[in-house]
């Protein structure tokens, strides 16, 4: 960043259920890939911050409200978190735009396409069933679909919020 240029100082990363700075204190400048000026100055996230972040992942993986919740409930809100994303579809996409440099209708498309994603796992909540495998008679054998737990997703610079859809939607359905 050069002097004398003003960007947005208050971002912080989400762990835990709250905002935070990384461990070290250290940031970086995010810039404008169209226009070579600052776009935002944001955490310098570590490994520590991410042991810190996985942690606090698995304590909401094992106690926390969301594996609990009924499943009309959790389609209900990952149909909220689709309408949420369409109702601010104009600045994700202004955002993702200058965040990465593309054309601002291809932001939009990703946008659309990200909130569709939301929307389509909202309906396939209650839709993961076993199934049964053939076996010898007298036997039954059969699968069940359960989550694994906490895992680490890199979402990459390109594409961040459509990808970070196809990650975060299927594993809160």
């Amino acid at each position: 960043m050069s002097r004398g240029q003003k960007v947005r100082s208050a971002w912080r990363m989400f762990i835990g259920g709250k905002w935070v700075e990384s461990l070290s204190g250290k940031t970086f400048g995010v810039v404008e890939p169209a226009t070579g000026k600052p776009l935002a100055e944001v955490p310098q996230g570590e490994a520590g911050d991410a042991d810190r972040a996985v942690r606090a992942a698995a304590r909401a993986f094992e106690t926390g409200p969301w594996p609990a919740l009924r499943l009309p409930e959790r389609a209900r809100l990952l149909s909220r978190i689709a309408e949420g994303i369409r109702g601010r579809a104009e600045e994700i996409a202004r955002t993702e735009s200058r965040n990465v440099g593309k054309p601002i209708r291809d932001s939009r498309d990703e946008v659309e396409g990200a909130a569709a994603c939301f929307e389509y796992y909202a309906g396939a909540v209650s839709k993961h069933f076993g199934e049964v495998i053939p076996v010898a008679t007298p036997g039954l054998n059969f699968t069940l679909r359960e989550p694994i737990g906490v895992c680490a997703l890199i979402v990459p610079w390109n594409f961040p919020f459509i990808m970070a859809a196809w990650k975060v939607a299927p594993a809160l359905a």
